[in-house]
């Protein structure tokens, strides 16, 4: 089934953190081509800890074969390798973010795994790189596209797509 993460990082080698962890995600296993990988973006931080450094954020959307509980802890285990505390305080700062956006048609409302992502239709640095990979995806739940969602946001107008390459 088509699956995609968000993969984000405002620490340390920012590029770098975003590199291994996609390098990570893709050699599971469980995770087949195609592989479609947005451009990457420098946004601002949301909600994070006043002085916070700019994230990287991009978008990589894979087939993966198996169950997305198994996933979401296959990701965690990249987070921790590459430096992620999981005792830290919601929204700060931190080498490496990732995320389950949606795998396949599936929906998930439990405490540990929610699918779709529930805030992913409200954030910009999440829609846009989605956008660039799947454009008119419609997630389960929605009416309108990634690229419908994306128009809805006036502030800022645009992310700063990045100077930084896969």
């Amino acid at each position: 089934m088509r699956t995609a993460v968000a993969l984000g990082s405002n620490l340390g080698d920012r590029l770098g953190n975003l590199c291994a962890a996609r390098k990570a995600i893709l050699a599971l296993s469980t995770v087949k081509p195609p592989i479609l990988s947005s451009a990457i973006y420098e946004t601002e931080p949301v909600d994070c800890e006043p002085g916070a450094e700019k994230f990287l954020n991009a978008v990589v959307e894979f087939d993966y074969q198996g169950d997305p509980a198994t996933l979401l802890e296959q990701l965690i285990r990249i987070e921790e390798a590459l430096g992620r505390k999981r005792d830290h305080p919601k929204n700060v700062s931190r080498p490496i973010d990732i995320d389950l956006l949606y795998c396949g048609d599936c929906s998930s409302e439990g405490e540990r795994l929610q699918l779709p992502h529930p805030r992913l239709h409200l954030r910009k640095f999440v829609l846009q790189p989605l956008a660039d990979i799947h454009p008119d995806l419609i997630l389960p739940g929605q009416r309108k596209t990634a690229r419908q969602l994306l128009t809805e946001f006036e502030i800022p107008p645009d992310l700063v797509r990045s100077k930084y390459n896969w």
